[in-house]
């Protein structure tokens, strides 16, 4: 069997959660990403919303599994050694559609072949597999050294809770109430004084409210400081919930800037800048705050781009006034007041 070597690597990627524009919640999900020749595999299969088997919600017994069963260390869970490459990203179920792909040995090289889009137990490569991926040829040392890494080091988890401290108790509570449904824990504080450093070293983020002074924010950043402890401060940008969720999300999103598919997110002049690494599906959704602070959102794109980067004109009536851009890929999300 022939196959020109591929390079095998692992790095931190995400499928962005959030609150969408018709209230409906997206599960956020942290994974490992196969990265084959310098690149994240999942980006040649378009705009595929998908997690790896080697996410970071499963339990560890379930993730060692996975794990040595792509060192071939276990029987394939699939027939014709096939195993899941990527699944769906809210259940895992195999009938809401997997990628798959054929896993054998070859001496002492990994080969990864055959893939294919597979909705029960058996592939039909003929109708839906994806001719134009692979085989892929890894080294063995390389590609064991890779997978061995994630048993051999017990990585640190992902800090995926947030401290809000504001001055709006009720806008705090419902902030909290959405980041607890898409996996991120939320605490309500106005100062974190006696607060013991374990307790800190919990939180990835602080998220800081527009009425919170300078005083009190150089407090708690004092706070955290002293305990050591390296998170990342959010500015909330307005009183809009959902605006706020996405803000949080950017800030707690530990995927490399050259693994990520949304890249760079401009709004100005009536029009937004987006540029993306990969086709991909790519929502911009408007928030502005009337004169008497109410909040209209507005769906303004939602289609599918190519590599590159891209103007898309805004209504002027979603951006008037204090406006702010989200653009959402399955990914990652940036978040951008509109320039005046």
């Amino acid at each position: 069997m022939s196959a020109v070597y591929a390079t095998f690597g692992l790095a931190p990627a995400m499928r962005a959660g959030g609150v969408l524009a018709n209230g409906v919640f997206q599960v956020h999900r942290d994974f490992v990403d196969f990265i084959v020749d310098g690149r994240p595999l999942l980006f040649q299969l378009s705009d595929l919303d998908a997690v790896s088997p080697l996410a970071s919600d499963v339990p560890p017994a379930i993730f060692t599994a996975q794990v040595r069963s792509l060192l071939l260390e276990a029987d394939a869970p699939l027939p014709g050694g096939r195993y899941v490459i990527y699944g769906c990203p809210d259940c895992a179920d195999l009938a809401c559609g997997a990628v798959t792909a054929a896993i054998a040995r070859d001496g002492d090289d990994y080969i990864w072949q055959d893939f294919a889009w597979q909705t029960d137990e058996h592939a039909d490569l003929e109708l839906n597999g994806y001719h134009g991926i692979g085989p892929f040829r890894f080294q063995g040392d390389e590609y064991r050294a890779a997978l061995g890494s994630l048993l051999r080091e017990a990585a640190e988890a992902p800090r995926r809770r947030v401290l809000l401290v504001g001055a709006r108790v009720a806008l705090l509570a419902r902030l909290a109430a959405a980041l607890r449904t898409i996996g991120v824990g939320a605490d309500i504080t106005d100062d974190v004084d006696g607060v013991p450093a374990d307790e800190l070293r919990a939180y990835g983020a602080v998220a800081f409210g527009r009425a919170v002074g300078e005083e009190q924010r150089a407090g708690i950043r004092r706070a955290f400081t002293d305990a050591g402890v390296d998170v990342t401060y959010v500015d909330g940008l307005a009183p809009i919930v959902p605006l706020l969720v996405a803000q949080i999300e950017h800030a707690l999103d530990r995927s490399p800037l050259d693994r990520r598919r949304l890249t760079r997110l401009v709004a100005a002049d009536g029009e937004a800048g987006v540029e993306v690494t990969s086709p991909c599906r790519v929502r911009l959704t408007a928030y502005r705050l009337d004169r008497l602070y109410r909040t209209h959102t507005h769906e303004v794109f939602d289609g599918v781009l190519e590599p590159g980067r891209h103007r898309i004109p805004l209504d002027a009536k979603a951006v008037k006034g204090e406006a702010f851009v989200v653009a959402r890929t399955s990914g990652s999300v940036l978040v951008e007041p509109m320039a005046r």
